[in-house]
């Protein structure tokens, strides 16, 4: 090897062992502050791992809001709301005037179920 690709050749590997370890210390330094955040707002972020939770059941696409507030207590109607609405819930309204929650991820199953339903109807 040529004496000119000696310096060429440290300086790049030296960029690259820098380059990795800063990379690990800021991934690290991130992890650890999320951590930090989910213990000081542990509350909110459990409510919302609950509301997943009912709102994911197999059975039901639709759990209604009486349902979610006896079982996600202590919180007032629109603070559960917004916790619906971080667990990525959407709101409906039913014929009667209820008022539904169901996941926006699910809406593809909620469709299908609806479609089988008027099928068997029809039938």
């Amino acid at each position: 090897m040529e004496a000119a690709l000696w310096p060429m050749l440290s300086a790049l590997l030296g960029a690259l062992v820098g380059g990795g370890i800063s990379y690990a210390l800021n991934r690290q330094q991130f992890a650890n502050q999320l951590h930090i955040l989910q213990e000081q707002h542990k509350v909110e972020f459990m409510a919302e791992t609950t509301a997943r939770h009912f709102l994911g059941h197999k059975g039901f696409t639709d759990r209604s809001f009486e349902t979610l507030r006896n079982h996600l207590g202590g919180f007032t109607d629109d603070e559960l709301r917004k916790i619906l609405v971080r667990a990525g819930a959407i709101r409906v309204y039913r014929e009667d005037g209820s008022e539904w929650w169901r996941l926006l991820s699910r809406m593809e199953e909620y469709i299908e179920r609806k479609q089988l339903d008027q099928i068997a109807r029809e039938i």
